[in-house]
């Protein structure tokens, strides 16, 4: 029976309201009765944003559904208001988010922070209303675009014909090289692929959505940055019939404007969809296929708990809602490795022929000894074969240099006994940021003018890792009178002309040049190899790929790398499918993801044991650690020592193990114990 407080009059047709209130609380990670009052009757639908007190304050929530009754058996309290009568909350999102939500041992509040934006009353009011339904059925269909690009694939013309009868075909796509430019109109060429570089990857973006939105079905395309975005919107543009036929939802647009391109795609004006990391929730309605363009970079992993992957959310969706997928890049990762060995998705691969045809020449130079032996490198650290390779290129357009790191000289070490040099207040790396500057500190920026080596005494600095400025000094002086273009951290390029020049790039701001670079360095390859992570070795295939990719077909890349590496022989032979699925059968064997699923648990030593004794792990889970986490500190705040627990265990086990945290987080946030404990399925990184 429904009780209310007395002379309020509530609504006689399903007065109870179950709303989401937008409290991140574990133990409050559920549904809450409430009263309609009959004032509100007409505008408290399903999916609005509603008001309502809770423990004493007013919060806001989403109003779920309506329902004739409630079991709570106390009096219940009523809305406070409807914020506003939009539906914002779509049936398909909310399970999709809850869905998320235990997928990551998350709360729902955490997930809809993500997948809805804040509300914006003018643009609310500007955007136009929602199309009638017999609108829909009365437009007739686009017509089919041609394939065109998606030839050059063995499986690209059947891919589009799935597509377009609607079928759920599911693809791990490896890109065929070329430049980002290329295809889009804007270099001259058409989206037909006869320019000389032939087609590109955001103009095959484009033709799929062109495909899916002819037959009726909307799509959600999703890439890593702005500046591939800005790469797939001018292909969309050019393949799309019309004006205003999608748009694109980035957070730099503004809360008005991103709000406004928000409620058009949610009241279907909308079909297809382009975006960065939160466009994976777009409420696009009838989805007929998402699109994740290389999935294997770092921005597609949310940053905010319960830190999802785009990757994993937009193939859930995929799944959930019968839509066909798109996944891929110009490498492999082992997660969508995975997937297809799993029977989820089927190899997108180039004909071999095209590829001998696009692909760029690889070769690796020397390694570090030899390099200290070679007298052509004294100038620019560059081998004989770099420096030729350098200027055979510039005498027929630009050259692209990648460079791991920004700055200046990232790293320093002691000239006499090379040992890192850390600084003396919190044992942090120290770097020196230009020419003739202070050496400081990348922790506390602590200044280091009267460094002296703690082992040997010694006080002169050697550089350890070279950053993109040291980079294009060097460079500068080995090749007088060409230009040196820089592009990274705060200053990133978007193209450069297709005039001889060096461009030093770090990885992902890489500009791209038109008709392609005549020739690619990738540089101090150990940088990147060598870092104590277990994704390394994919992770440099996948930089170095996504630079060789820039370059002309039949152009020459070098990569200072040992050749016998895998990872270097899968760039010299254009194979990253090989190479991940040789990293998949590597981690199966040694118990890493994304063979099994592991969680990263991070927090005090004493908070980490509280959490360990509330879980009530299943029984095959396995509990590795903790052990102590290296933390920067921060000026003026104390460090804590942080410890960090992995937990793992099969996959078809990883819905009990999130169950399990949950109930953890639950139960010691009902309790008030300890400190915040870090929760982390599919963490990015565990080593």
């Amino acid at each position: 029976m429904v009780k209310g407080p007395k002379n309020q009059a509530v609504s006689e047709r399903l007065p109870v309201a179950r709303v989401a209130v937008d409290i991140s609380l574990a133990h409050l990670d559920r549904p809450f009765d409430y009263l309609v009052p009959a004032s509100m009757d007409e505008a408290a639908g399903p999916g609005v944003r509603v008001r309502v007190r809770f423990a004493g304050q007013l919060v806001d929530g989403y109003l779920l559904e309506r329902a004739p009754t409630s079991e709570h058996q106390g009096r219940l309290a009523r809305l406070e208001r409807v914020i506003s009568p939009e539906p914002v909350l779509t049936p398909e999102i909310f399970d999709l988010a809850r869905a998320v939500a235990d997928r990551y041992a998350g709360t729902l509040a955490d997930v809809l922070r993500l997948a809805i934006p804040p509300r914006h009353a003018t643009a609310e009011r500007e955007t136009p209303g929602e199309l009638p339904a017999r609108d829909h059925g009365a437009q007739p269909p686009a017509a089919m675009p041609d394939p065109g690009p998606w030839t050059r694939y063995a499986a690209g013309p059947a891919f589009l014909a799935g597509l377009a009868a609607g079928r759920p075909v599911r693809a791990a796509w490896s890109a065929l090289p070329g430049p980002g430019l290329v295809g889009t109109g804007l270099d001259g060429t058409g989206l037909d692929g006869t320019g000389p570089q032939g087609p590109s990857w955001p103009a095959e973006i484009a033709v799929a959505a062109a495909t899916a939105a002819a037959a009726g079905r909307g799509v959600v395309i999703v890439l890593p940055d702005a500046r591939d975005l800005d790469l797939v919107d001018a292909a969309l543009t050019a393949t799309l019939p019309g004006v205003g036929q999608h748009v694109c939802l980035t957070a730099d647009l503004g809360p008005a404007e991103r709000y406004r391109r928000w409620l058009a795609v949610r009241r279907g004006l909308v079909r297809v969809v382009a975006g960065t990391r939160a466009a994976m929730f777009a409420p696009v309605a009838e989805l007929g296929l998402v699109v994740l363009w290389d999935d294997g970079d770092d921005l597609h992993a949310e940053p905010r708990a319960p830190y999802p992957h785009a990757r994993e959310v937009l193939a859930l969706r995929a799944h959930r809602t019968g839509a066909a997928a798109l996944i891929g890049g110009f490498a492999r990762t082992a997660e969508l490795t995975q997937l297809v060995a799993g029977g989820w998705a089927r190899p997108l691969a180039g004909r071999p022929e095209v590829l001998r045809q696009v692909a760029p020449r690889t070769r690796a130079a020397p390694d570090e000894a030899e390099l200290a032996r070679d007298a052509a490198a004294m100038t620019a650290r560059l081998p004989s074969l770099a420096l030729r390779t350098a200027r055979a290129g510039i005498a027929d357009g630009p050259v692209l240099v990648q460079v791991p790191r920004r700055g200046y000289l990232a790293a320093v070490a002691c000239g006499r006994c090379r040992a890192q040099a850390r600084c003396a207040t919190c044992s942090g790396p120290l770097e020196i940021s230009g020419s003739h500057e202070t050496p400081g500190c990348r922790w506390c920026g602590a200044l280091a003018a009267d460094w002296s080596c703690v082992r040997c005494g010694a006080g002169r600095l050697r550089a350890l890792v070279t950053g993109a400025a040291r980079t294009a000094e060097e460079l500068g002086r080995a090749f007088p009178g060409v230009p040196v273009r820089t592009s990274g951290g705060q200053h990133v390029l978007a193209a450069v002309p297709a005039e001889p020049a060096l461009v030093i790039a770090t990885p992902g701001a890489e500009p791209v040049a038109p008709g392609g670079y005549a020739a690619a360095l990738l540089l101090d390859g150990w940088a990147l190899l060598g870092r104590p992570s277990l994704r390394a070795a994919e992770e440099a295939l996948r930089r170095w790929l996504n630079a060789a990719a820039l370059v002309r077909p039949a152009g020459s890349v070098v990569v200072l790398a040992d050749a016998a590496l895998p990872a270097v022989q899968a760039l010299i032979r254009w194979d990253p499918v090989l190479f991940a699925e040789r990293e998949l059968a590597e981690r199966a064997e040694l118990g890493f993801p994304p063979a099994v699923r592991m969680a990263s648990v991070t927090g005090t030593p004493a908070a980490i044991a509280e959490f360990v004794a509330a879980a009530s792990l299943p029984g095959q889970a396995q509990l590795l650690g903790p052990v102590p986490v290296e933390t920067s500190p921060r000026p003026g705040v104390s460090a804590e020592t942080q410890e960090r627990a992995l937990i793992r265990i099969d996959r078809g086990e990883g819905l009990a193990l999130a169950r399990a945290l949950h109930v953890a987080q639950a139960t010691r946030s009902a309790r008030k114990d300890g400190g915040p404990v870090r929760v982390q399925l599919d963490p990015a990184e565990v080593a």
